[in-house]
């Protein structure tokens, strides 16, 4: 044999290559639920900026799992449920599998994605749960007097200026959002009930909105088991190849380009929503 038959013989021959081998998919569902993406879309989890990633994780031929990410402190309730509504659609129609990993928090809306899995699994020291709802502002209603300067607030309708910052809070105003928050929240536990099945241990605490570590989310029934991703996935899956499915980036992220003004009010904010949960 000559040089060049030793050369060619080391090349991969077409189908002879990993790609004939099966495939777990992974999506990275990292950072704040917000329907409104960070100037450089990072650390930013919404349809939007999720379809991409999902589409390429479900397209794959010889797919035998999906793995989810999840490192997200939550965030928006119906960006939640269209990225979970999403997982299920595609899952099903691909009828594959899905597990999720909690990494460091899968709380709020995060383990609201979670659930869209069949099976989830925690590192011991996780996060979980927070199953309820908050909303949070600021009220100003002294600040405009204090500078001299007045208010000019015009509607139609009689509750179109509800919780404004700049107005005294009205004991009405509180209620309604109260009722709000309760109907958003009993949404939230028919979906960890209608996912989670019997798995659930008793009892009304599950939905208090308090979190556990993930040794005691698996007591509780919020998680399967214990377990990273690759420990998982290669007992589970040994044969197969872990492919991760990123989503596209938007063209300032690409460039290297944002606002900057944007991107600390956006950091100010992810931070706190982490913060919560200490870390």
């Amino acid at each position: 044999m000559n040089v060049t038959d030793k050369l060619t013989s080391r090349i991969p021959k077409i189908g002879d290559r990993g790609d004939r081998s099966d495939v777990v998919a992974v999506v990275k569902l990292h950072g704040v639920i917000s329907p409104q993406p960070s100037p450089l879309a990072r650390n930013t989890i919404n349809i939007a900026t999720m379809e991409s990633a999902l589409t390429r994780a479900f397209g794959h031929d010889r797919l035998r799992a999906v793995a989810l990410l999840v490192n997200s402190p939550g965030g928006a309730p119906t960006q939640s449920g269209l990225v979970a509504e999403r997982i299920r659609q595609l899952a099903d129609a691909k009828n594959v599998p899905v597990l999720a990993f909690a990494e460091d928090v899968a709380a709020s809306g995060g383990y609201w994605l979670a659930c869209a899995a069949d099976e989830i699994y925690a590192h011991r020291t996780s996060v979980v749960g927070s199953i309820g709802v908050i909303s949070g502002g600021f009220g100003f209603p002294g600040l405009l007097e204090r500078f001299g300067i007045e208010r000019r607030l015009h509607t139609a309708g009689e509750n179109k200026a509800r919780l404004d910052p700049f107005s005294p809070e009205k004991p009405e105003d509180v209620e309604w959002l109260r009722t709000l928050h309760s109907q958003l929240h009993e949404q939230f536990c028919e979906w960890v009930r209608e996912r989670r099945g019997d798995r659930l241990a008793d009892g009304e605490e599950l939905f208090n909105g308090d979190v556990w570590l993930g040794s005691r989310a698996a007591e509780l029934g919020l998680v399967d088991g214990l377990g990273n991703l690759r420990e998982v996935i290669g007992r589970r899956y040994p044969d197969a190849e872990i492919v991760f499915a990123e989503p596209k980036k938007p063209l300032l992220a690409r460039l290297g380009i944002g606002a900057p003004a944007a991107a600390l009010l956006d950091a100010v904010e992810q931070r706190a929503r982490w913060a919560r949960f200490g870390v």
